[in-house]
């Protein structure tokens, strides 16, 4: 008996361990998922490996041309001559070293675009697992609250019969009763609605493994695990500042901006270049005597006008992108910073309700105070009110404070 009362307790105590494990995994489990079926990541995938053998292809060699003449004497027309041309053209070997160095850094910057696509896609579907949350919470509330407001419909009819309520109780009373229907049916008509945008997110496809297709119903909150919040501390001032430079540095999109200045430097080298001939070589066959020639033919293209003002608007294209960057980066600084303090305020907000919470009598003892005739119908209800209504803004505090942590930490999806 004592060996089934350890092993009674090892299993509640591993089960116990698992629930904080299971709320924290949960919405790493559906990005996982949404990573891999959502048609805008693989849209992007698609167009970066197109855009990638596009600049690839820029610096291939021309077609080669073949060309043949026919001639014949205007007085004999058995008289002859045939010509043919085989020719391949090509610019200095060069300057393909430079457009392949050139083509690397285009490559570079086209992941990136990617990994920002990915990441842009990821964290609305974070946010909208954090909406998710809140509107389950909110429905439990309203939940909660619905059945007060039934209580006390019912408490009304008991009381009305003694001939112990006014007209003014009872219309507080229907109103209330109306109300809370209208915002319990709301809110679970937007929880349901938050539900199918995350499973459209997902290439239509069910996020709860196992479910055939097609789905008869969207999988709902707690069959997602989508129920509570990961608990988020608030990092300090001098933690966030050293936070700051890595979140920065994993930023796609200020590195697609580096790579876009490392390219532009790379074309300002290019230009210079273009100022060498175009070179070409051949094979060139005359029949024009009794014995055919052959021979090679060589050519050279002088660059004197097509090249005109390139070097300059390459030089000019350089500095727009470093301007691009340093700003992106100034930006980027600026608004990591002021998510941060907007973390603060949310935060300095949610802890303020937490501790009022804990001071103020909870609805048990307001209802008791009600039925002992402490308290009027009336008093009642504006203290209910009070303190659903403080619930409500506490529950979206904290789905406030949860989308700007996950902004703020966007670079880490």
């Amino acid at each position: 008996m004592k060996q089934l009362h350890k092993t009674l307790l090892t299993a509640v105590l591993c089960a116990g361990s698992l629930l904080p494990l299971h709320a924290q995994e949960a919405i790493q489990r559906i990005l996982e998922q949404i990573e891999t079926n959502n048609h805008e990541i693989r849209a992007a995938v698609g167009t970066t490996t197109a855009q990638k053998l596009e600049n690839r292809a820029a610096n291939n060699l021309p077609n080669p041309s073949l060309s043949y003449s026919h001639l014949w004497d205007s007085d004999d027309k058995n008289i002859t001559v045939g010509e043919l041309v085989i020719s391949q053209g090509f610019d200095f070997p060069t300057l393909y070293a430079s457009r392949a160095r050139q083509n690397r850094a285009k490559a570079q910057s086209l992941d990136l675009q990617a990994a920002a696509a990915r990441q842009d896609v990821l964290l609305r579907a974070k946010e909208l697992c954090i909406d998710i949350i809140w509107l389950y919470q909110t429905q439990q509330l309203l939940n909660e609250r619905l059945r007060n407001a039934e209580a006390l419909a019912k408490l009304y009819d008991e009381r009305r019969q003694m001939g112990a309520v006014n007209s003014l109780e009872a219309n507080k009373i229907n109103l209330e009763l109306l109300n809370v229907r209208t915002e319990t049916r709301l809110n679970a008509s937007s929880l349901q609605s938050k539900l199918q945008e995350l499973q459209a997110m997902n290439g239509g496809k069910s996020l709860v493994p196992g479910r055939p297709l097609p789905e008869p119903q969207v999988p709902g909150a707690k069959a997602l695990g989508l129920v509570e919040y990961q608990p988020l501390p608030l990092p300090t001032a001098e933690e966030f500042a050293k936070e700051c430079t890595p979140l920065m540095e994993g930023d796609p999109a200020l590195g697609t901006l580096g790579m876009e200045r490392e390219a532009a430097g790379k074309q300002v080298g290019i230009s210079r270049q273009g100022w060498l001939p175009k070179l070409e070589v051949g094979y060139r066959r005359n029949t024009e005597t009794r014995h055919p020639l052959n021979g090679i033919v060589v050519g050279f293209s002088f660059p004197l006008f097509e090249n005109r003002h390139k070097v300059k608007a390459a030089k000019a294209q350089l500095a727009s992108a470093e301007y691009q960057e340093q700003q992106a980066f100034i930006n980027t600084s600026s608004r990591l910073w002021q998510l941060y303090e907007e973390a603060g305020r949310l935060h300095a907000s949610i802890q303020e309700y937490r501790e009022t919470f804990a001071r103020q009598r909870d609805l048990t003892l307001l209802r008791k105070a009600l039925d002992g005739g402490e308290i009027s119908m009336i008093e009642y209800f504006v203290e209910v009110s009070v303190i659903y209504q403080s619930q409500l803004n506490l529950l979206q505090l904290e789905n406030q404070y949860q989308k700007t942590m996950a902004q703020l930490f966007k670079s880490r999806l």
